[in-house]
């Protein structure tokens, strides 16, 4: 069942998280403006869906190859500098493709060297800025920052394709522009949080196996492994994220507008669901809901795929943006909630990579898929296949099918 807790909303009274939500929103607008214009830019140079797929593979790799020394940066430097830094070095990036854009004549391979950039920033902002948020409000409140958070980074989701599609008619050097202000804004937010004590207090020697603490971590922890590896390999199948420019102008023949229109709709889902998840939070039943959000992911993804009509793919992806939604929140919970604060920046180096496996791999993924059977039977195929790992992950991991609460 569902219980309220409208005291959630009071965290917007605490000037830290304030700062950190504001840099959230920046860095998500950001972030989404940059994937719409990337992606419509390469696209525009190649016609290739499979270049569509080498994106997403620059934009993850930095993140699976540096999980283990990113998360150690997390948990023995100031995490508020981290993050800045990180963010800086992402508006830098910004700067690189509006130069790229505004040549006229770029060719594909610099674009891709530019995503190695920021990919490499964001393996090292994410589990900085992840550890950051639970030192900064009371634990009692934590389900409902989760929550709130989640929901500001959505919302930017759901402004910034449109915004970028939008933006896009006046060039992409205008939105990589913007862009790489709103990374510059956020390193500024960020850096003015009040200084956290230090998650250890010596650094510790850089081992094997201190690289490795997080991932043990999680390996000890079934329910744990299992909402997170669901999470991966669902978003993995199910992802159609890399290919919506090709259903945006060759099935739907909506434009960059109507592109950014799709972009936004799985993240107006993930607000609407946060918006709710933060004044009722998850109380009762969280294993069995997540099991089955997953598959209503799955059958939307098939909906999208099987759809020529605008309006009706538009709300097949508020459906998934919603069921993903649950995902994040139960997973969220149980990484951030229950990892010692000493251990958080490696666990959540590693929930990176998980992240970043089910998008940005994901895209490649799709991408690939697409190159040999076509858009649509690659969107149907990976929707399918969501489904039967939502059946398998009930199997595999009874523990997670049984969790009733997110704190035991």
């Amino acid at each position: 069942m569902l219980s309220p807790a409208p005291s959630g909303w009071t965290l917007f009274r605490n000037r830290d998280f304030r700062l950190f939500g504001g840099a959230r929103f920046l860095t998500g607008l950001a972030y989404q403006m940059q994937a719409v214009a990337v992606g419509w830019f390469v696209y525009d140079l190649t016609r290739s869906a499979l270049a569509l797929g080498f994106v997403g593979l620059a934009s993850f790799a930095p993140a699976m190859l540096g999980a283990l020394v990113t998360g150690h940066v997390a948990d023995t430097y100031d995490r508020r500098r981290v993050a800045a830094l990180a963010y800086g070095l992402l508006a830098l990036a910004g700067l690189g493709l509006m130069g790229l854009a505004a040549s006229h004549a770029a060719p594909v391979w610099p674009i891709y060297a530019l995503m190695v950039l920021v990919g490499t920033a964001r393996a090292f902002a994410n589990p900085a800025s992840q550890a950051l948020l639970p030192t900064l409000v009371p634990r009692e409140l934590f389900g409902s920052a989760i929550a709130l958070n989640s929901s500001l980074w959505q919302s930017a989701s759901v402004t910034g394709p449109a915004f970028g599609g939008l933006l896009y008619a006046l060039g992409p050097a205008v939105v990589f522009g913007l862009a790489a202000a709103c990374f510059a804004l956020a390193a500024l937010s960020i850096i003015r949080i009040r200084p956290r004590p230090a998650a250890v207090t010596t650094r510790p020697a850089v081992t094997w196996s201190t690289l490795l603490a997080g991932l043990t971590y999680i390996r000890s922890q079934p329910v744990v492994l299992g909402a997170i590896t669901l999470d991966l390999v669902a978003v993995l199948l199910g992802g159609a994220t890399a290919l919506l420019p090709i259903f945006a102008q060759e099935v739907l023949f909506v434009g960059p507008l109507g592109l950014g229109l799709l972009r936004s709709m799985p993240a107006l889902g993930s607000v609407a669901t946060a918006i709710l998840l933060a004044q009722r939070p998850l109380t009762r039943g969280v294993g069995p809901r997540l099991l089955i959000a997953v598959g209503v992911f799955g059958l939307a993804t098939i909906g999208f795929g099987l759809s020529t009509s605008l309006p009706l793919s538009m709300a097949c992806l508020f459906v998934t943006g919603a069921a993903d939604m649950v995902s994040v929140y139960v997973r969220q919970s149980l990484v951030q909630g229950e990892t010692p604060d000493a251990m958080r920046g490696r666990v959540a180096a590693v929930n990176t990579v998980f992240i970043g496996a089910s998008n940005e791999l994901g895209e490649f993924e799709s991408g690939t898929l697409a190159a040999f059977i076509g858009a649509v039977p690659a969107v149907v195929v990976g929707g399918v296949a969501t489904l039967a790992v939502a059946a398998l992950w009930g199997r595999l991991f009874p523990a997670l099918r049984r969790r009733d609460h997110l704190v035991t």
